[in-house]
């Protein structure tokens, strides 16, 4: 993941204010324990709860239970060990680096976003944004997640070493990106406002891209994004009624490429290859050697435009996380 990046949620974690953890029962006598603060190296044998507007900055710190971010709350967890879930609420932050989440973790409707790095996790679910205003992300570097990724809102990237063990579904995204990343399963990337990027990833199963309005680049040479090199597909790849421009360069697939009703037409390099052969509308051997001619062009254009939209989430997240506390 680019280090700026990394270098703007950080400052988000640097925010945090020094306290204590606090305990507090339920109407159910059971301990919950409620984080407003700082922890460290502790065992917390009941659920945790960071409340609402609040934030918690855990320092190798196991939880035996669930773990709920409420409304507003931001949870920064370092070299720590989560038994059960995780949940974070409308506005909610959860930045988790070395740390083990056996349980799923929920991004709900609106809320603020999720940061992994060198984490392992279950299945990762971010909600549609539906009537809020604020819009997600999910960003994960070097981590695994151990079931499916389903993404229904804002800015979606993962990178560096990122495995995702079972199926990858992205549905009204900003962008969904994989950097260097590998889907043991399907992916599937529909309807992303901005498009989509796949670089130096590996797709297990059957990949489908439709109705992505910034257009879908799969490997070097495209207009979105800069990538070193192309990606390996053990299925099937199908790209349909895409606006923006679809680029395939240097991906090996072991399957059969379709790419229909997009406008314009794909551009399919002849570097590719493709065991399955392509079907469908694609612009012509000479305006793919166009493409590669022009290619430090348009990664130049490209890098611009990832500095704008990549870090326009974590942007509002420093700005919140510094005014909230």
């Amino acid at each position: 993941m680019p280090g700026r990046t990394v270098a703007k949620l950080a400052t988000v974690s640097a925010v945090i204010a020094a306290s204590v953890l606090a305990v507090a029962p339920t109407a159910h006598a059971d301990l919950v324990t409620h984080c407003i603060g700082t922890g460290g190296a502790v065992t917390v044998p009941n659920d945790l709860l960071v409340p609402a507007g609040e934030s918690c900055s855990l320092t190798g710190t196991t939880i035996t239970g669930n773990v709920t971010v409420a409304a507003g709350g931001n949870l920064v967890v370092t070299g720590g060990r989560v038994s059960g879930e995780v949940r974070v609420a409308a506005d909610g932050y959860l930045d988790a680096t070395e740390t083990t989440i056996d349980g799923q973790v929920v991004l709900a409707a609106g809320g603020y976003g999720i940061f992994l790095k060198d984490a392992r996790t279950g299945t990762v679910t971010v909600r549609p944004k539906g009537t809020a205003t604020v819009d997600s992300f999910l960003f994960a570097e070097q981590s695994t997640v151990t079931g499916h990724v389903n993404v229904s809102a804002g800015e979606v990237r993962l990178d560096g070493g990122t495995q995702v063990q079972r199926n990858l579904s992205s549905t009204g995204t900003y962008y969904t990106d994989l950097h260097d990343s590998f889907v043991d399963g399907t992916l599937s990337v529909l309807n992303s406002a901005t498009g989509s990027v796949v670089c130096g990833s590996a797709v297990q199963g059957r990949a489908t891209f439709a109705g992505n309005l910034g257009g879908v680049q799969l490997g070097p040479n495209g207009a979105l994004d800069s990538c070193a090199s192309g990606g390996y597909w053990g299925g099937d790849v199908s790209i349909t009624s895409t606006t923006g421009g679809v680029t395939v360069d240097d991906n090996i697939i072991n399957g059969q490429l379709a790419v229909t009703s997009n406008d314009p037409a794909a551009q399919v390099a002849d570097n590719n290859r493709i065991r399955g052969g392509v079907t469908g509308d694609q612009a012509g051997a000479a305006t793919n050697r166009s493409a590669r001619v022009a290619a430090p062009d348009r990664a130049e254009a490209g890098d611009e435009r990832a500095e704008v939209r990549r870090t326009s989430a974590v942007r509002e997240a420093t700005e919140a996380g510094a005014a909230r506390l």
